[in-house]
């Protein structure tokens, strides 16, 4: 076949540009929204084709979303060569040939991954990709084959003690504070100019451990600093309410809010909770593989109270499973008295210990790949280690100083990395080091 290409280059006024009545291919405000971003992001990398009487032969998304931008003039290529019948075959091989293209996903999941570990000045869904399949994709390309999720250094108190009240700790993007959840200056020292796309909160149920966690197995932990027993009820809501109002106020404005409690004490939260966040979005249920201790039913559930800060629309990745994410308000995952390779040094760890996986796929739902996840109450760091492998960012904070050590040396376990102290610079191997020639330990 032989044919004479006539095609030339021009910047065109979008007002000069007419849509062809034929184009069969339709553009939903979802998709001229992602090619607008794109524009925005890469410029006019793709100039629309149109033909001598500046009618569109391809483009008519690009040219919705320019106009979208208030873009004024688009690169065009001009195209005379072609009668009537080849424009309108080729405005439907533009569009139909493209879809029959199919993808190498372990290239792909292997970019967006390396995109995702940069330090980028623009969102990875400018690639088209939404959230919850980026994270699928790099979930199937590994990476975090070093972090151990499921097992934690345990308290001991035979290793140097180096943590102390008020300090910040940096563990590459993360940060830990030994603070305390109702203190406004201490997420001031935490935060800093951040706010929170996403809290998990797990504070103490004020219940006694002794003979309601340990029982009488063979590890036993001491109480918590507070809310572990003695305050009464009214007093507890007021716990939370702190809690709770300065989480949010250092949150966004869309965040969403995980709340954990145990069935005896959700009226306490629900009251603590009600008039800080604009709306409770669900109830879920965390469905342990094994019962726990109990009276007439063994209990072998706890739950956790999603809230949003305001009326505005959260995060969603989950989209009713489109993108593969499918998840309901019931979340079974084995729980610290279920038989298991690293139970018991995650039950020595901390007596409530929530699993990684679950706090993980909490984090997926809501929110997206370096966003940051605000603990107030961290325990032995389990929402430290799951933003670590969703490649999201955790600011945490821990009262205990026995459990900032515990968090500190879990992370340099799971990552091979130095915690370093905000303050001065020294890492926690430089500090051990000093505490043990202190004290002979």
């Amino acid at each position: 076949m032989e044919w004479a290409m006539t095609a030339t280059y021009e910047v065109i006024a979008t007002g000069d540009l007419v849509p062809s009545p034929r184009n069969a291919r339709t553009h939903d405000r979802k998709q001229i929204r992602q090619i607008a971003a794109s524009i925005e992001q890469f410029g006019f990398s793709n100039p629309v084709l149109i033909d001598e009487a500046n009618v569109l032969i391809a483009g008519h998304g690009r040219l919705a979303a320019a106009q979208v931008l208030g873009l004024k003039e688009v690169p065009a290529i001009r195209i005379t060569h072609l009668s009537d019948a080849q424009k309108r075959a080729l405005r439907i091989a533009d569009n139909r040939i493209a879809e029959k293209a199919g993808w190498n996903m372990e290239i792909l999941a292997s970019e967006l991954a390396d995109l995702s570990s940069m330090e980028l000045d623009f969102d990875l869904e400018v690639t088209g990709f939404e959230v919850g399949e980026i994270d699928i994709m790099i979930g199937s390309a590994g990476g975090q084959e070093g972090l151990e999720p499921e097992t934690a250094p345990l308290p001991d108190p035979d290793l140097p003690q180096v943590a102390r009240a008020g300090d910040l700790w940096l563990l590459g993007k993360h940060r830990v504070l030994c603070g305390n959840a109702r203190n406004a200056d201490d997420y001031a020292t935490l935060m800093g100019d951040d706010l929170a796309h996403m809290v998990f909160a797990d504070p103490p149920y004020n219940v006694p451990i002794n003979g309601h966690v340990c029982g009488n197995g063979q590890v036993q932990h001491r109480e918590f600093v507070e809310a572990s027993g003695e305050m009464t009820s009214v007093e507890f809501v007021s716990f939370l309410r702190q809690a709770a109002t300065l989480s949010a106020r250092y949150s966004q404005d869309n965040a969403t809010s995980y709340w954990c409690i145990d069935w005896r004490h959700l009226p306490e939260l629900h009251a603590a909770c009600t008039g800080v966040f604009a709306k409770w979005i669900n109830l879920c249920v965390w469905c342990k593989t094994n019962a726990g201790m109990g009276g007439l039913y063994r209990s072998q559930h706890e739950l956790i109270c999603v809230f949003g800060k305001s009326e505005r629309g959260h995060r969603n990745n989950i989209q009713l499973g489109k993108c593969g994410r499918n998840r309901s308000n019931v979340w079974t995952y084995a729980g610290v008295n279920t038989f298991r390779p690293g139970r018991m040094e995650e039950l020595r760890a901390h007596p409530t210990a929530k699993p990684v996986a679950m706090i993980q796929d909490a984090i997926l739902d809501v929110t997206k790949p370096g966003e940051t996840v605000l603990d107030p109450f961290l325990g032995a760091g389990a929402t430290l280690i799951a933003a670590e492998i969703a490649r999201r960012v955790a600011y945490g904070m821990e009262i205990d100083p026995l459990y900032v050590d515990v968090v500190l040396r879990r992370w340099r376990e799971a990552t091979g990395q130095e915690p370093v102290r905000a303050l001065d610079g020294q890492t926690l191997a430089s500090l051990e080091t000093a505490v043990s020639k202190e004290t002979g330990q």
